[in-house]
């Protein structure tokens, strides 16, 4: 699937039907061959949108997968960068491909720092995390900066109801539901259950002051608004 060296079909669908840790485990050493790895376009559009703010000191990436996001890190910071994961398959990628690069496993929705880190960000995670986990994970960020530090990553603009990814997405999380209903254990993974206003909310409550800017590099809708937008949210 995907590419000669991504997973089968038949990799996929025991992932599928495994937890999410079990899953991403399995998934990890044909990661980086697939979609579902953050684009470089998405890591430099944030980057660049981070630059102004910057230099910053010790760097996090929660829910880091195998690593892509130490591509921002990396230059953005002057002190040490760490990611942080619960599987124990993508921390092992990871590792390989940033030596230099500091790995804790750990459940993010309980974050074992405190007052450490000047940035955090994070890619592509929202998603393996139902509404009522947000604030759990969003607090343990806020305990996880230090005052004036900087949680950031992007979010993508719901396609519109006359779009056919409108529909797939949909049609994704419609299977996942379903999946989840009776098949154990949950594997969560769904595209609608985080829109703007919602994380804005939620990090409002844990103690984050929120703005978003544009990432206009990556294009506009039909209506002229960006498809993309950089979520700050800065612990004062």
């Amino acid at each position: 699937m995907f590419s000669p060296q991504g997973p089968s079909l038949r990799e996929l669908v025991v992932q599928a039907l495994s937890s999410v840790e079990r899953g991403y485990d399995l998934l990890a050493p044909k990661f980086e061959h697939t979609p579902f790895r953050t684009p470089d376009s998405v890591l430099d559009a944030t980057a660049d949108a981070l630059r102004p703010l910057g230099p910053f000191g010790k760097g996090l990436d929660v829910c880091c997968g195998t690593g892509a996001g130490m591509r921002i890190l990396n230059p953005l910071c002057q002190g040490r960068i760490t990611g942080v994961d619960f599987s124990t398959g993508m921390l092992a990628q990871a590792r390989r491909a940033h030596p230099d690069a500091e790995w804790v496993q750990a459940d993010v929705r309980a974050l074992p720092f405190a007052g450490a880190f000047d940035l955090a960000v994070s890619f592509g995670a929202l998603g393996h995390f139902l509404p009522a986990e947000r604030p759990s994970l969003f607090a343990g960020v806020y305990r996880a900066l230090r005052p004036d530090g900087l949680f950031a990553f992007p979010i993508v603009a719901p396609p519109p109801i006359t779009s056919g990814w409108y529909w797939a997405l949909l049609g994704f999380d419609l299977v996942m539901q379903v999946r989840n209903a009776v098949w154990r254990p949950p594997f969560v993974m769904y595209y609608g259950t985080c829109p703007l206003h919602a994380v804005r909310n939620d990090l409002t409550a844990a103690g984050f002051t929120v703005t978003t800017v544009p990432l206009t590099a990556l294009g506009r809708r039909e209506d002229g608004s960006p498809r993309c937008r950089l979520v700050l949210a800065r612990r004062t």
